[in-house]
């Protein structure tokens, strides 16, 4: 299942989850910053609970390496 993607012409190619506008470094600020996953699932309705769960996953058993290109500022 690929739920990320990069795609230059996507936000000049941060990463994104697959089929949306939606970078995924978002998902981990709102997490940060106490907001829940219900929260950020209402903001992006773009966004799918099973991409979420497969990122939150993934994040566990080999953290992403975000770039300085892939975060937002």
């Amino acid at each position: 299942m690929k739920t990320i993607e990069n795609n230059a012409n996507i936000l000049n190619g941060l990463l994104v989850f697959e089929g949306t506008r939606v970078p995924v470094r978002n998902l981990f600020d709102y997490l940060l910053a106490g907001e829940n996953i219900k929260d950020f699932l209402e903001d992006f309705p773009t966004v799918s609970f099973e991409q979420i769960r497969y990122i939150t996953e993934l994040e566990k058993n080999k953290p992403l390496r975000f770039s300085r290109r892939n975060c937002i500022s």
